[in-house]
């Protein structure tokens, strides 16, 4: 049984130790990358001549490729919805914790995430290879739209999805540079990788919370760790759409160019909830009441069904004509 009587206490004992999370896990604002650091300088004489050459590099690129990108540009610049989605978690306050606690984590992780969809925006605008105008219009809708990622205001639902989605985005970044730099473009992979190397961090931030978490209640977040897989977790992206498109009428296909050129697979799904359950040695776990081990046979059981039904899944293999790519 837990020692603290709710989460916000919980919560709140994790918060002591927020300094030491923020220099383990995010790096200094003034010795980290920034998105300038990859891309042409538009004060050099060598300028254009240098984004000559990023075109010519982006011409090699197959089509699946950008429709890839480009979402996963949308999805990092939807950033905004991700910060207020945490901002409204129980265990924080933006009044009287202005600057420290989860506030400072929310904050300062957001200021590490929001130079992805600046760099990959910037090369996308520079590639010659996109319409921008459609672009922006699909950002602008995948923030005004919001999500659900089925967490509520829970913070450990919201751990756990955020320990999972981090793993995707890094999987899916990583996947992206490798690509690039088998079609010739060192330039582009390095951004990738760059971006995969953050997402990897924080994602190892957001799995350490919740193993301190089942410690000190972890009955509790037994019970939410089973929830979210029962829920299955939504990515940012679900409601993606087009001009004049409808929500979700576009992440499917999104979906499907990931995985024809392995991206982003249904297996991938299956090996991070495995990486998950593995990290957070859910099968040791003790002190659990009937409730909160029924959910651990539920999750454990989880990955080999789901590894079952991937085997089912067809992809098609037409590529779907996305308004977003010139």
């Amino acid at each position: 049984m837990s020692q603290f009587a709710n989460r916000v206490e919980v919560m709140s004992e994790l918060a002591k130790n927020m300094d030491a999370y923020v220099q383990e896990y995010l790096n200094p604002i003034d010795s980290n990358w920034q998105p300038s650091d990859m891309l042409p300088d538009s004060t050099k004489e060598n300028f254009l001549n240098e984004v000559k050459l990023l075109q010519e590099a982006a011409q090699e690129l197959p089509y699946d490729y950008w429709a890839v990108l480009i979402g996963d540009t949308i999805t990092e610049e939807a950033l905004p919805t991700y910060e207020s989605w945490l901002m409204a978690m129980d265990s924080v306050n933006q009044v009287e914790d202005q600057g420290q606690g989860w506030v400072q984590w929310i904050r300062s992780w957001t200021a590490e995430e929001n130079r992805h969809g600046n760099l990959l925006s910037t090369y996308l605008y520079l590639s010659g290879k996109v319409d921008m105008r459609a672009m922006a219009v699909s950002t602008q809708y995948l923030i005004s739209d919001g999500f659900d990622i089925g967490t509520s205001s829970d913070p450990y639902r919201n751990f756990v999805y955020t320990s999972f989605q981090e793993m995707a985005t890094n999987i899916s970044h990583r996947r992206t540079a490798s690509l690039a730099k088998q079609h010739g473009n060192p330039q582009l992979s390095r951004m990738c990788a760059q971006i995969a190397a953050d997402e990897l961090r924080h994602a190892k931030a957001y799995r350490r919370f919740v193993s301190e978490i089942f410690k000190l209640d972890p009955s509790e977040m037994m019970l939410a760790f089973a929830d979210m897989m029962k829920k299955k977790i939504v990515m940012p992206a679900h409601f993606l759409r087009e001009i004049n498109g409808q929500k979700s009428s576009l992440f499917e296909h999104f979906s499907d160019a990931a995985q024809r050129i392995g991206v982003y697979t249904t297996q991938d799904y299956v090996t991070i909830m495995q990486g998950l359950i593995q990290d957070w040695e859910v099968e040791k776990i003790t002190g659990l009441n009937d409730a909160a081990e029924k959910a651990r046979d539920y999750v454990a059981a989880l990955p080999a069904r789901l590894e079952r039904l991937a085997d089912r899944i067809k992809i098609p293999e037409l590529a779907y004509p996305f308004t977003w790519i010139a």
